[in-house]
């Protein structure tokens, strides 16, 4: 793993009117590497995702590109770094098939008329690098289960061969076939060399597939913890505040031990 992060946040802050949504987040991820985002509702988990993605361009701080600071102001702007982000809601046209979903809005054409034997060859070769299955690339996407719409959602946000994947909710509302079908594609874009965003609240997903969680709590860092060195209770007390409140008891009860 390299020791330049693929992106960097240093000190971000986002306010909304009277509302501090962020403050000072710090955030790292490197290639080859899953970081999971999580915290409770109103964390600030989908204001962060979206000053990534360029919806939301950030009031303070730095945004690091690969050791360099850009600036990241519509999504227009993470999308040329090498952003994708696959949203909870996943933007797929029901009424058209993989081929037309994963190349919606990139359609290969020869002269006036789309190229579709190259884009189905390449939507097959796309699927097939992934370990995809599916019936057929030319089934409609209403067609498909759950599981199998995700995994089509994340194969169309690498079409423009980005370096950082954001997956929000992945495996939400999904069966455990499914979810396992959709996990085990996220550890594929991680052996691709991807780095990769995780925002989920699922906290067995997490521990399946991430290397460092970081924890968000009212807008702001509350701890960032390898996964193989930490249990369960200790990530949910970062994101309940749990062990802020156990700690200002016990210098309460010893105020001489805290010192």
């Amino acid at each position: 793993m390299s020791a330049t992060p693929v992106l960097a946040l240093r000190g971000v802050s986002k306010r909304f009117g009277a509302v501090q949504a962020l403050t000072d987040v710090e955030l790292e991820v490197h290639a080859g590497e899953v970081v999971a985002l999580v915290g409770d509702n109103g964390a600030g988990k989908s204001t962060l995702v979206k000053t990534i993605a360029g919806v939301h361009p950030i009031d303070e701080g730095v945004i690091e590109w690969e050791g360099s600071p850009v600036s990241i102001n519509r999504p227009h702007d993470a999308q040329g770094l090498g952003v994708a982000t696959v949203y909870q809601d996943l933007a797929l046209c029901d009424n058209l098939d993989v081929v037309g979903n994963l190349y919606l809005g990139r359609e290969l054409r020869r002269g006036f008329a789309l190229d579709e034997v190259t884009m189905e060859k390449r939507a097959r070769e796309l699927l097939d690098t992934l370990s995809i299955r599916i019936p057929s690339v030319r089934i409609p996407i209403a067609s498909l289960s759950g599981g199998q719409r995700q995994v089509v959602a994340i194969a169309r946000a690498l079409i423009g061969d980005p370096k950082v994947v954001i997956l929000d909710e992945p495996t939400a509302a999904l069966g455990v076939e499914q979810t396992a079908q959709v996990l085990d594609l996220v550890e594929r874009l991680r052996e691709r060399g991807l780095a990769v965003i995780l925002i989920s609240h699922n906290m067995a997903d997490v521990r399946a597939v991430a290397d460092i969680v970081s924890v968000l709590r009212l807008g702001k860092n509350n701890g960032a913890f390898p996964v193989k060195d930490t249990s369960p209770e200790e990530i949910i007390a970062a994101i309940t505040g749990a062990t802020e409140n156990a700690v200002t008891r016990r210098q309460a009860r010893n105020p001489e031990a805290a010192k």
